[in-house]
């Protein structure tokens, strides 16, 4: 499975990459409201700084207004994946973006039956939101399992990916059911190498060392 880093922050872009943990990046509005200065400037850094897609989202409503600002989208680097909302107005504008050989991410999916428009319109990536349908009381990796079944039954090449990750317990069930990639916040990456046992392992280690350097 893919791991993508959920973020428009250089640093954390910069020790995900040093970890060699990330396979590419997702962005929206409200990751780079998060940051200063112009968030093209930004945009740009982020598509040098990573080794694979960076998700860039349109902010229009309109198929021919998405359609319009994803061709200015992909100018701004050739990792650029344009991320659009799933609706009917965004998988009309899917279609002709794949006409035209710009990949896309289906944004904003709560439901099996969105993302199989999704994927029928052409998309290159379909993301479905768990952690804001647990958050209504509702089983986010259930939908994500469906899919991924609805994805194999009949061979689409949209790849499943897990967005909304709050915690380890998502990537590690994203994983299981077969997920193509999980976009995943840093704080929770630096979880996924944790576990008390391997501290408390590492400790002991480091004081028997100290013990045959006497």
């Amino acid at each position: 499975m893919k791991f993508f880093l959920d973020t428009a922050n250089l640093d954390e872009i910069r020790q995900a990459r040093a970890y060699g943990l990330i396979d590419g990046v997702t962005t929206n509005p409200t990751l780079f409201s998060r940051e200063s200065g112009d968030w093209r400037t930004l945009a740009e850094k982020i598509c040098r700084e990573t080794p694979g897609p960076v998700s860039l989202e349109v902010i229009g409503q309109t198929t021919a207004e998405m359609i319009a600002e994803a061709n200015e989208l992909v100018k701004i680097g050739p990792n650029v994946v344009v991320k659009i909302p799933m609706t009917l107005d965004g998988m009309a504008a899917v279609k002709e973006l794949t006409a035209q050989a710009i990949d896309t991410n289906v944004t904003l999916v709560f439901h099996p039956l969105q993302a199989l428009l999704a994927a029928k319109a052409g998309a290159t990536y379909v993301s479905p939101f768990v952690g804001r349908l647990d958050a209504l009381s509702q089983n986010g990796m259930e939908v994500v399992e469906q899919i991924v079944a609805i994805f194999k039954n009949y061979d689409f090449a949209a790849q499943v990916l897990v967005a909304s990750v709050r915690h380890p317990l998502h990537v590690l069930e994203a994983a299981l059911c077969g997920a193509d990639v999980a976009t995943i916040p840093f704080a929770v990456i630096r979880e996924l190498s944790r576990h008390p046992l391997t501290d408390k392992g590492l400790e002991t280690f480091m004081k028997d060392w100290e013990k045959v350097q006497k």
